[in-house]
């Protein structure tokens, strides 16, 4: 009697906390298909919105948009691409906390992009309680021209607003896995679907990095992508990196 044992083999040679962080990520997504209240409860929200935990932070990474699979998957691909030869050259304790610092940090710098976009309409909301003026709330709500809204029918809209504000997804991390594959492999050949060449990982991390940083900027309309998070991510990983460098943490896994 034989068996087919490649599948077996094929999971075996994926490093453990690769493995693992694909499994949960998979799972989670799968549970918030599921039952959809879940993502609301692990997915990150604006600091400021009473729907916010601290736990978020940390969870949001391992939520992903329950529409569809690609998110996920392509998500999930990259840490199998890349995280796997992280993993193997840092080893599995600080692959993981490189992820997790990257992750992490990506929901810290959305959360003060968010904050720097939503300051002027959180003003404007006092303002408006204090004197009546509407300042720029006409943007955001439909306003009756004359009309004084009592501030607990304000005070309800507002904390809708912000609640409404929700970020998940691994992509942070990813991103900070990319920038960590490009600072050890610089020279490394990547092949990509349509380019009939390889491109250099540091170039790919260089490109990437500006795509994000115009696509943040610009703000286009429709644009639900947290771009300056795919930033923090790569931001906090670069420093992680150096702070190693310096402290002979990293010495020797640089290889040019």
């Amino acid at each position: 009697m034989t068996f087919n044992t490649s599948g077996n083999r094929f999971l075996a040679s994926i490093p453990p906390v690769t493995k693992n962080l694909i499994i949960i990520n998979l799972i989670l997504w799968l549970a918030s298909v599921l039952y959809p209240a879940l993502q609301d409860f692990l997915g990150m929200h604006f600091i400021l919105a009473e729907d916010f935990k601290i736990h978020q932070l940390i969870t949001y990474m391992f939520m992903h948009d329950r529409s569809g699979i690609g998110h996920v998957f392509f998500n999930m691909f990259a840490v199998y691409m890349f995280g796997r030869v992280l993993e193997q050259v840092w080893g599995p304790k600080r692959f993981l906390i490189f992820y997790m610092v990257t992750g992490i940090g990506a929901g810290l710098i959305q959360q003060l992009t968010w904050y720097i976009d939503i300051a002027p309409f959180l003003e404007d909301v006092n303002q408006y309680l204090l004197s009546g003026e509407p300042g720029s709330l006409g943007n955001y709500w439909q306003l009756r021209e004359g009309v004084r809204y009592p501030a607990e029918e304000v005070l309800r809209a507002r904390d809708a607003l912000l609640n409404s504000m929700l970020t998940v997804g691994a992509s942070g991390a990813v991103f900070g896995i990319l920038l960590g594959f490009g600072m050890l492999f610089p020279n490394a050949p990547l092949y990509f679907m349509f380019i009939p060449f390889p491109i250099k990982a540091k170039w790919m991390v260089i490109v990437y990095g500006l795509i994000e940083l115009f696509a943040g900027v610009s703000n286009f309309s429709g644009d639900n992508v947290a771009h300056f998070a795919h930033l923090g991510g790569m931001i906090f990983g670069y420093f992680l990196i150096v702070y190693w460098k310096k402290k002979g943490i990293g010495n020797g896994f640089f290889l040019g």
